[in-house]
């Protein structure tokens, strides 16, 4: 072989040395084109939502030493992903800067980070191929689509699930080539025990979440492992942090899960509207047109793959054996993404999707481009022709489908409308950054501050300017003022303090002290609402909404007129205060308000399932029939 390396001519090697570069160049520059196109989308369109917000109350209890509460006094898990509450709260106080500026820096990195290791681990699907371009492909769909940009700097923890979800790829694409592994110099037993620990913090990045883990670390699990103790240390490794959790929560929050899943009703069904939110990101975009092109695409490269022949097991080994062998391979890894990503999208179709425009299903689109992310395509389709007509064809379908994704991306990136629409109409959807720009004024609402612009805002605080004393703040059937329900007499000295009724929590608790007490009708702050009966065809994401009546009743404050205000009931604040005493919602208010001594986190993770599963009637009167509780007498005699 060198006799014949020896023969070429100089020039003839040179530029052959010079094309490998040259291809080698396009891949790493793919990806950087990429992370910087996406950089300029999310940060064209920074902002941070209302509910990311929420997230930055809980930080600032932590910052101010009362816990991981959003209310002090009160322990309630308002925040979906925990682990994305700690790591704003880690970085805040590392940072010492506004929670509002760590925030959008942390939501942006992580989703340029997040594109940047989905094209990584893409790339080693196709690292093998000669005269071939790795090109931008399936990462080019998921930027185009404008809610992928509006959640890559919310606030949310959309950033944090992609980043785990393409961690967790490229993490499983080293694990299942490890002669690439063994030439780096690390330990395969190192890569396993690493995809388990990642893999293994899923439920806490998005309950939800657990669907992926569960897949990844089976996978993991069965496949061949070189010493006896590594599927031990897997488990112990996977379900360290997980696992001790689920353990504190349950005593200190006194539920399994975090208590926006009990406001939301994550187990419940409802699918017609899950399909109707998957119309509203698919439709608008005709988004199911690049998927096609690139299942096309892939489904010719696997063909492509296969006939080149893939190594053949053992044929002394089991059939068990050989199973077992096939996991830990790329097509394995890539099968259990695919299927990662039809199940978040099933659980997201179940639980009817959400009211934000294509949140909830981007972990899914995420997930179906993550084996294309990248495209393999032929530097030279006649340099091909030597090859094999079918790899060429195949060479020649991944360079058309590669031009289709990147018209079709420029087409969508350049959409300037709102595609969900700024007004809530009945399916309950809305492009929830457009709407809280047109409402604020603000093109980029950012600061707690931008949203004093939205109606509500500026005469909350004057309200509560307004009443030394303290109170109930409720927002009027106009939506544009307040009334307050004054606490009983005497007053203690410095007022009895304030609490705020409403449901946007994010504006609301960022602007004021956290001495101010903020629930809201939904649930998500106030587990009283949480624990109350569904609105059947209520708004997705909004179908709980607790009288009022009982926060009076909750709070001991005036219940009567003339100190009520005009649109509520006398009987129903009676019926409320008699109401509220039903024993088993008397030990639910308990759980989280109560002191919290070693005896009452051990009821607390006793309990935790069954307060869990507790509901209420929000109209008192049924509830005090429920409860067999005797009712007050009524001022009408009923």
């Amino acid at each position: 072989m060198s006799d014949v390396v020896s023969d070429d001519p100089p020039a003839l090697r040179a530029r052959g040395t010079r094309g490998r570069g040259v291809l080698r160049l396009v891949y790493p520059a793919g990806i950087v084109i990429t992370a910087l196109l996406f950089l300029d989308g999310g940060w064209e369109r920074r902002w941070i939502a209302d509910d990311g917000l929420i997230v930055l109350r809980t930080v600032r209890n932590l910052l101010a030493g009362n816990g991981p509460v959003f209310n002090q006094g009160e322990r309630v898990e308002t925040n979906t992903s925990a682990a994305w509450t700690y790591i704003v709260y880690a970085f805040s106080w590392l940072t010492d800067g506004r929670l509002e500026y760590v925030v959008l820096t942390l939501s942006l990195t992580l989703s340029v980070a997040a594109i940047v290791l989905a094209m990584l681990g893409a790339g080693r699907l196709y690292r093998g191929r000669t005269a071939t371009l790795l090109v931008p492909a399936g990462a080019l769909v998921y930027i185009a689509v404008p809610p992928a940009r509006d959640y890559a700097s919310s606030g949310l923890e959309s950033c944090l699930v992609i980043f785990w979800l393409a961690l967790v790829w490229l993490l499983l694409m080293r694990w299942a080539t490890p002669t690439v592994s063994r030439r780096s110099g690390s330990s395969p037993v190192a890569g396993t025990l690493t995809v388990a620990f990642f893999a293994g913090l899923g439920p806490l990045v998005r309950p939800e979440l657990v669907l992926v883990s569960v897949l990844i670390l089976g996978m993991v699990f069965f496949s061949p492992q070189p010493r006896w103790w590594v599927r031990p240390a897997m488990v112990a490794i996977a379900g360290t942090v997980p696992v001790g959790y689920q353990i504190w929560r349950m005593g200190y929050y006194a539920l399994p899960y975090p208590n926006t899943a009990v406001a939301k009703e994550a187990s419940g069904s409802k699918w017609s509207q899950g399909f109707s939110y998957l119309g509203n990101l698919v439709e608008p975009y005709y988004l199911w047109l690049p998927l096609a092109i690139l299942l096309v695409a892939g489904g010719a490269l696997v063909w492509t793959a296969r006939r080149r022949g893939p190594a053949t097991a053992d044929a002394s080994l089991s059939a068990v054996k050989r199973w077992q062998a096939r996991l830990r391979s790329p097509g394995a890894v890539v099968s259990v993404v695919l299927l990662s990503g039809v199940l978040l999208c099933g659980y997201s179709l179940r639980v009817g999707g959400d009211f934000m425009h294509g949140r909830m299903l981007l972990p899914t689109l995420f997930c179906l481009i993550l084996p294309v992310a990248v495209l393999p395509i032929p530097a030279s389709l006649p340099r091909l022709r030597g090859v094999g007509e079918r790899t060429g064809a195949v060479g020649a379908v991944t360079a058309v489908a590669w031009v289709a994704i990147l018209v079709w991306s420029v087409v969508v990136a350049g959409w300037t409308g709102s595609a969900a629409g700024t007004t809530i109409g009945k399916t309950g959807i809305v492009d929830e950054r457009a709407y809280y720009v047109l409402n604020t004024g603000h093109e980029h609402p950012i600061l707690a501050e931008d949203y004093l612009d939205y109606a509500r805002m500026r005469p909350m605080l004057q309200a509560i300017k307004d009443s030394p004393n303290g109170g109930l703040l409720i927002n009027t059937p106009s939506f544009m003022y307040w009334d307050i329900v004054p606490p009983p007499e005497p007053i203690p000295e410095g007022g009895a303090g304030h609490t705020v009724y409403f449901l946007n929590l994010g504006m609301t608790s960022m602007n004021v002290p956290l001495d101010v007490r903020v629930i809201d009708q939904e649930g998500l702050a106030y587990p009283l609402a949480a624990h109350s009966d569904r609105i059947e065809n209520g708004r997705i994401g909004h179908d709980k909404n607790l009288f009022a009546d009982w926060v009076i009743a909750d709070l001991g404050l005036v219940g009567t007129h003339p100190w009520l205000p005009w649109y509520l009931d006398e009987d129903w604040v009676a019926d409320a205060q008699v109401a509220i005493t039903c024993p088993e919602t008397k030990d639910l208010l308990t759980s989280y308000r109560s002191e919290l001594t070693f005896d009452r986190w051990k009821q607390n993770f006793k309990h935790a399932l069954k307060f869990a599963d507790y509901r209420i009637d929000r109209v008192p009167k049924y509830e005090i029939q429920r409860c067999h509780l005797i009712p007050p007498p009524h001022a009408d005699g009923k």
